[in-house]
């Protein structure tokens, strides 16, 4: 079984980018789009064989998350359920049979971490409301989470200490959410590997010098890590400033 995540940076804009090659391609059984700035009467395609989620923003051309399936969940829970946290449209959760797919798209703490006391108030919740879901089933979780979690995973990771993505508090509620019982896949899979990132800046050509960030994830319950075959980064998938990532389930 093969998960994607993506974040596409606006959706209409990625899929003028080549975005239905690499679904195509891929041909994944769940694919997980973050930063989708769309409206469903605004989607430039329609995919058969799908069944399709969208978790739009109140503010329009903003953040956004969809999810495409072939299989049809048993259930469709969108956001966290708490007022302050369910205008930006960050979350959609699917259950199946044997486990919750989420997918985050985690608030950015902005230039001048103007937002990093709500980005703390966030992770808290965001974190209780996946181990909420674990009590049922096992959670595996995608998207973008907004942090480098250790040096490894960034390119120039002393410059950007105290930066948004990389402040103390951002990576430790990071820690916090793994300590809490869940695994980092690729980095279970591929602790040492180094250079594999999946963000880059527009500028200073930072992705065609590879000086970019790994702050897209999936995370899943430690009890089901187990059923994991391997964890990918498309680093050669172009159509956004991230490139999607995914996962192989054994059957």
């Amino acid at each position: 079984m093969k998960l994607i995540s993506w974040n596409v940076a606006g959706l209409r804009a990625c899929y003028k980018k080549g975005f239905l090659d690499f679904f195509e391609k891929e041909n994944a059984d769940i694919v997980c789009l973050q930063e989708t700035k769309v409206l469903e009467e605004q989607l430039p395609f329609h995919i058969d064989n799908y069944y399709m989620y969208l978790n739009p923003a109140e503010k329009k051309g903003y953040s956004g998350t969809m999810i495409l399936t072939k299989e049809l969940p048993l259930q469709v829970f969108y956001g966290l359920d708490i007022e302050k946290h369910d205008h930006e449209g960050r979350v959609i959760t699917l259950e199946y049979q044997d486990f919750y797919v989420v997918t985050v798209y985690t608030p950015n703490a902005k230039a001048g971490l103007e937002r990093l006391d709500y980005r703390m108030e966030w992770e808290d919740d965001f974190r209780k409301y996946l181990k909420s879901l674990e009590k049922t089933k096992p959670v595996i979780c995608c998207g973008d989470f907004n942090v480098a979690h250790q040096e490894i995973d960034l390119k120039n990771a002393k410059a950007n200490i105290g930066n948004a993505g990389f402040t103390y508090e951002e990576r430790e509620k990071f820690s916090q959410l793994l300590d809490s019982g869940f695994v980092d896949t690729y980095r279970y899979l591929y602790p040492d590997k180094e250079g594999m990132y999946s963000w880059w800046s527009y500028m200073r050509n930072a992705r065609a010098n590879n000086a970019g960030w790994r702050i897209d994830y999936f995370i899943m319950s430690k009890d089901y890590i187990s059923h994991l075959e391997d964890a990918m980064i498309y680093t050669d998938v172009f159509g956004s400033d991230h490139c999607p990532i995914g996962i192989l389930l054994k059957k």
